[in-house]
């Protein structure tokens, strides 16, 4: 009982401190798994302070369903949240401040998303270009922004900005009931590659690149190879029973191998099994009419070259299972973008190539994200977020999500 007494303050305690009850907090399960941890760390502490013995093997097991509970409440609440957001419910009323050209880049960017919490009602030019925001400017933000009913300013920084200004600005706007946010103009960088510091009274916004070596990168091989080792032994039954039924359906090799780009363009060959008829490569060149797919990629969604087991093991992500020999043959990762061939590297601009600064993965953003659904524009975007935002944490994540992902065989054709 004094153990569930200090849970019992502990772990709402651990959560409202980390921000937990938020609005607009996300339905990661990392989150969840460190106050776990923490509220474990904290009930050992008063253990041992008032001599309270207490068995680890009775209260680990006893405390997992706040693990698992809280982990489905935040998710079930986020969906809900999407779903209030999308009803325009919920919602914070932004006024955007900035130059026309700027102003209107960022109203579109945000009009194009429905699962923020920002809303943008409306936009304010300030004074000619050049001039600071001065008590004229000032007066006509605060103006907008009650006809609006703004509650939130926007501010998109340019040539008419300074810090005085923008100082007098938040004044005003404080006073008046409503926050402001200074909009530096970054594209997709994760809030753990942002550090605030002070140089010469301003505050300085610090843009940290993603590890390339050290513990997590270590972290990363070690999952990786150990993942995918542990992987191929618990689904070995399902390794042999896919062979069998690929080579008792068709004529044609077991595995398919393909080369593909990977890590600083290195080639290597990637297994799957055969989802194709034996000669489905040099049926290829009569089909690129029919190509569904804008980009680089190819992809037809009733594919005549596709098996009918095939059209299974694609449905639910079953051939790339001997990707898992490709990770510990060291030529991909679990997590990373899906590799390329070369000739749709030949024809990748400068930006397109930064996908191939990272090892390939099983699994990554565009795979649960939509796959083939998505188009060549948002398969690039998705790829570039994890190479610039990559992280130990984010690939667990990834991993988890891609259960659910194989589970609904969204896009998978």
């Amino acid at each position: 009982m004094p153990a569930a007494a200090v849970v019992g303050v502990a772990w709402p305690l651990i959560a409202a401190l980390r921000g937990r009850y938020a609005a607009g907090e996300s339905a990661a399960v990392l989150p969840v798994l460190r106050d776990w941890l923490a509220m474990l760390g904290l009930l050992a502490t008063v253990c041992v302070a008032v001599r309270l013995e207490v068995s680890a093997g009775a209260w680990l097991p006893a405390l997992l369903p706040c693990l698992a509970l809280t982990s489905a409440h935040r998710r079930l609440a986020y969906r809900r949240t999407l779903a209030l957001r999308r009803q325009a419910r919920g919602l914070r009323r932004v006024l955007v401040v900035g130059e026309a050209g700027a102003a209107d880049g960022l109203m579109a960017r945000m009009g194009a998303r429905t699962d923020d919490e920002y809303v943008v009602v409306g936009g304010c030019v300030p004074g000619g270009a050049g001039e600071a925001v001065d008590a004229v400017d000032t007066a006509a933000v605060l103006g907008r922004a009650s006809e609006l009913g703004a509650d939130t300013v926007f501010v998109v920084p340019g040539r008419w900005t300074t810090g005085e200004g923008l100082r007098r600005l938040a004044w005003a706007l404080y006073d008046d009931g409503r926050s402001l946010a200074v909009v530096p103009g970054l594209v997709d960088v994760s809030r753990h590659r942002l550090r605030l510091a002070r140089a010469a009274g301003m505050t300085v916004l610090h843009v940290e690149p993603a590890p390339r070596r050290g513990l997590p990168v270590l972290l990363k091989r070690i999952t990786d190879g150990a993942g995918a080792l542990l992987l191929a032994v618990v689904l070995s039954p399902v390794l042999l029973g896919v062979a069998a039924a690929v080579r008792l359906s068709s004529p044609g090799p077991v595995l398919y191998r393909q080369v593909r780009l990977g890590q600083g363009r290195r080639p290597f060959s990637m297994w799957k099994f055969r989802t194709m008829v034996e000669a489905a490569d040099r049926m290829r060149p009569a089909l690129e009419a029919a190509n569904e797919h804008d980009g680089a990629m190819f992809k037809i969604r009733e594919d005549p070259r596709v098996t009918r087991l095939g059209r299974v093991l694609r449905r639910y992500s079953l051939d790339e299972l001997p990707q898992l020999f490709n990770v510990l043959a060291g030529h991909m990762s679990l997590v990373g973008p899906r590799p390329p061939l070369p000739e749709e590297v030949e024809g990748y601009d400068g930006t397109e190539l930064r996908r191939l600064s990272v090892k390939p993965g099983i699994t990554g953003l565009w795979q649960v994200s939509g796959r083939s659904d998505l188009s060549w524009d948002e398969t690039v975007a998705l790829d570039l977020r994890y190479v610039d935002n990559w992280s130990y944490a984010a690939d667990v994540g990834v991993l988890a999500r891609t259960f659910r992902a194989v589970a609904s065989a969204r896009g998978a054709y």
